[in-house]
């Protein structure tokens, strides 16, 4: 899945906690964080400490990579 901004990234965590057929909360509990800030990025908010981000991305199995656009060269 191509990330764009944080509504891409939003709906990538919600799809995967759905197909672990977790709550929020459970999900929550399940990475380490509290069940507003899994709320607040599932629902894209913009601003959201990255290194959570980055533990729920882990603890979810999903990986993120940077890739450099051919085009800025």
């Amino acid at each position: 899945m191509d990330i764009q901004n944080t509504e891409d990234l939003s709906k990538a965590i919600k799809g995967r906690r759905k197909s672990l057929k977790l709550t929020q909360a459970e999900c929550a509990t399940f990475c380490g964080v509290g069940l507003r800030f899994f709320s607040e990025l599932e629902n894209g908010k913009q601003s959201l400490h990255l290194g959570k981000v980055m533990q729920v991305l882990q603890m979810l199995g999903l990986k993120m990579q940077i890739i450099g656009n051919e085009e800025s060269k």
